[in-house]
């Protein structure tokens, strides 16, 4: 019970500090872009898509909520008839929206935070903040560098392909980079290191599920600015994330053996 409830609580207090940090840097960064991306989505026909479920927005970056309902710039008279869709609730613009963004990322947060300590305890745990950091750079080569070279980032209004073939290329970029990552690092060997790089670009050998069209309204200068936001962001969400859960279970379990040999 000690061991489940040391690892939640460095996991709950490193997630609430990342999450928070995300979301204050997202409404500077990523949200006033997406808010342009919307008015060209309200302007121009668009793409529907699923972008609120789009898995390449992941963990960290997609948490910045916005309305991604397609609406037609002139509608024919008979599409003018037609009753209007129901586009579902969303949190209203300003403090509702930034709240609601805060608790998403908090719960994304917590969530990265539990598998990052899970791993690290049974890789020896994280003993200071630099340790913290490098763990916190390999969570951002797994969860948003890799995944992100295939599926980027995407603004309301972008094409995409199907969602579930999105998903399985995404969850499995995300294996394949973490599992390839550990044979690099933990296992001193040629052979698996070289097992390790042909896992990590295995999947863009195969390449990711692409849309049928890439026509879409948003300027290519906007879509570039949302990438490199996204991409900023979450490297910095990553770095806090890694170094507050080695200040906090430095702190919380000083210097005793890792949560891992409990397991023994």
């Amino acid at each position: 019970m000690n061991l489940f409830r040391n690892v939640v609580f460095v996991a709950a207090i490193a997630g609430l500090v990342a999450g928070v940090v995300l979301a204050c840097m997202q409404a500077y960064a990523t949200v006033p872009l997406i808010l342009k991306a919307e008015v060209y989505e309200k302007a121009g026909d668009g793409h529907h898509h699923d972008h609120a479920a789009s898995t390449n927005n992941n963990a960290t970056s997609s948490a910045a909520p916005a309305d991604n309902a397609m609406s037609s710039a002139a509608p024919a008279p008979a599409e003018a008839a037609a009753p209007a869709e129901d586009e579902g609730w969303a949190p209203a613009d300003g403090v509702e929206r930034f709240a609601f963004n805060v608790v998403a990322n908090i719960v994304t947060g917590i969530g990265f935070a539990l598998i990052l300590v899970a791993a690290s305890e049974f890789a020896g745990g994280i003993g200071n903040w630099r340790q913290g950091v490098f763990w916190g750079l390999a969570g951002f080569a797994v969860f948003t560098l890799a995944p992100g070279l295939g599926l980027p980032p995407e603004l309301p209004a972008m094409p995409a392909a199907e969602l579930l073939p999105r998903q399985i290329w995404w969850i499995s970029t995300v294996a394949a980079t973490a599992i390839g990552l550990g044979l690099i690092a933990f296992r001193k060997s040629l052979p698996l290191a070289i097992l390790g790089v042909a896992l990590i670009v295995a999947p863009h050998i195969v390449g990711a599920p692409q849309p049928e069209s890439f026509e879409t309204a948003i300027p290519e200068g906007l879509h570039h600015q949302f990438v490199v936001a996204v991409t900023l962001t979450d490297l910095v969400f990553w770095l806090v994330l890694g170094a507050v859960v080695g200040v906090v279970r430095g702190r919380f379990t000083g210097t005793a053996t890792s949560l891992r040999d409990s397991f023994a």
